[in-house]
């Protein structure tokens, strides 16, 4: 049996769990992120509400996760939200009224500042909501989770 065909079989046999890549957010406030999918597990950290993780492994009852620092940690699924939030990843970030760097400017944003996905806007924009309430636009350059 030729090599390609022998893989081919094996992933038949024994499907894998999703690799889809997604990103999410989390859920619930003071989330437990685990080194291994269990609650026996070792607690790394507690992550805060709606940090945006990228879902790399997605089993059962537990999902794999990578952060804004490339960290992975395993969370249970039902702690993850399809909210999608992004992460400033830069010292400030400039959230313009329209997708266009001579737009006006709505808000500036400073770095780790979560702040809800309301829409792709296309061309490397994303609209976005803080959590005051502004919207603007902000280039997918200056954040992370998308």
């Amino acid at each position: 049996m030729s090599g390609w065909r022998a893989i081919l079989l094996l992933a038949v046999l024994f499907p894998a769990p999703s690799w889809a890549l997604e990103f999410r957010s989390i859920a619930v406030d003071r989330t437990v992120m685990y080194d291994a999918p269990s609650l026996h597990g070792k607690k790394l950290f507690l992550a805060s509400r709606y940090y945006p993780v990228e879902v790399i492994v997605d089993l059962a009852s537990f999902a794999k996760v990578r952060d804004v620092a490339g960290d992975l940690a395993w969370v249970e699924k039902k702690n993850l939200a399809a909210r999608r939030t992004v992460l400033v990843n830069m010292t400030l970030a400039e959230v313009r009224q329209t997708p266009d760097d001579s737009a006006a400017l709505a808000f500036r944003a400073e770095r780790s500042v979560v702040l809800e996905v309301v829409e792709n806007a296309g061309n490397g924009w994303i609209k976005v909501r803080h959590a005051d309430g502004a919207l603007g636009y902000v280039r997918v350059s200056q954040v992370w989770g998308i």
